[in-house]
């Protein structure tokens, strides 16, 4: 359907009070055309963040940071107590008890009734957090640290939550991650993989949960993360420019139809925007149901194996993307062409590198998959 006839019914739509939620002015996730591997990567994160993290590498351009807004605008709005700056439901206000001014107050209730399961505190529904984070950043403002207002007009040691508290339930997002100072890189990674962010500070000891999805970009020019930071980011997707001269029309279309009405566009393209909502609702709830029989769970430890991959990462990885992948398409199995259709992306950052080798990681591994295919 041509995007001038979408938008025409769209506008009817909208004024009928269907259609996009009136906040919402991302570029729609759905209407993304193509570098499908960057797209699959950050779907199946969402779907099991235990996957760890997407590193995105390409040219300038190319979507990268549109596509991560715009598919926290595809995911339903959470629940969260009101004004909570950690972003927690009820049950995760009264678990943590953090010794901060916190959403209880926030909320007007005395002092006395923080207590855990208070039912008395309101919630409110949010849009999906993104964060983005500056390379500029410290690790005070990231992690957070001592409130210095509160300690000279009150006296008193408080809790100045950072970026990660923000970020909690939502996604974090550092472009140019390749710049970032290693040191934070490590922070990240380490509160991403365990789902907790822990600061010591001036006697203050604070533990809040820090569950995100992290995503980290960059242009390969100006350099590439260290393997060990790179190794523990969960897929690595690889963009380049469109060379498609069709998609690259397409491309123009429907972005010149977005800057003209947005909202128009956003309501034009909600129906897929609905459909890919319910898929990833369904496939949260069921990824945990996906099995993994032996001889898929073979096939990855082979690949492994004669790629020479260091660890245990890429086995685990490839198991956690292709459960996400089976959920994704509502089965309940993995199989061996899951863990194929994620190969690249779950291993080609994890390669040994070799500086007489001339072929690419991406083909090394098809190279791997084929020789396994031929072998069996």
């Amino acid at each position: 359907m041509a995007i001038a006839t979408q938008a025409a019914r769209a506008h009817s739509a909208s004024r009928n009070g269907a259609g996009a939620h009136p906040t919402a002015v991302n570029y729609p996730f759905t209407a993304i055309v193509g570098q499908e591997e960057m797209k699959l990567c950050l779907l199946l994160n969402v779907i099991d963040p235990r996957i760890g993290g997407v590193m995105i590498m390409g040219h300038r351009g190319t979507g990268k940071s549109t596509a991560v807004r715009a598919l926290a605008d595809v995911l339903p709005r959470i629940t969260r107590v009101k004004g909570d700056p950690f972003n927690r439901t009820p049950e995760e206000v009264a678990r943590d008890a953090l010794p901060i001014a916190g959403a209880a107050e926030r909320n007007g209730a005395s002092p006395a009734s923080r207590q855990p399961r208070d039912s008395r505190l309101r919630t409110e529904r949010i849009p999906v957090p993104v964060v983005d984070l500056p390379l500029g950043a410290t690790e005070d403002r990231v992690c957070g640290t001592i409130d210095i207002e509160a300690a000279l007009t009150q006296g008193v040691k408080r809790f100045e939550p950072g970026l990660l508290a923000r970020a909690n339930r939502g996604f974090l997002y550092i472009d140019e991650v390749n710049l970032l100072d290693d040191h934070l890189v490590d922070v990240l990674l380490d509160v991403a993989a365990s789902g907790w962010n822990v600061v010591e500070r001036e006697g203050i000891s604070v533990r809040h949960s820090a569950r995100f999805v992290l995503v980290g970009s960059g242009n390969p020019e100006e350099g590439e993360l260290r393997p060990q930071l790179l190794d523990r980011f969960g897929l690595h997707a690889r963009i380049t420019t469109i060379t498609d001269i069709t998609q690259r029309m397409e491309i123009v279309r429907r972005r010149r139809a977005f800057d003209t009405d947005p909202r128009a566009f956003v309501a034009a393209w909600e129906p897929q925007q609905m459909a890919l909502r319910r898929r990833i609702v369904a496939a949260q709830k069921h990824v945990a149901d996906v099995v993994m029989p032996d001889d898929a769970l073979m096939f990855a430890a082979e690949l492994c194996m004669r790629l020479g991959v260091d660890g245990h990462r890429g086995e685990l990885t490839l198991a956690r993307a292709s459960c996400a992948l089976a959920a994704l398409e509502g089965r309940r199995r993995a199989t061996r062409d899951d863990v194929k259709r994620i190969a690249v992306p779950a291993l080609r950052h994890r390669l040994r590198r070799d500086p007489l080798e001339t072929t690419d990681a991406g083909e090394r591994i098809e190279r791997a998959l084929a020789e396994l295919e031929t072998r069996t």
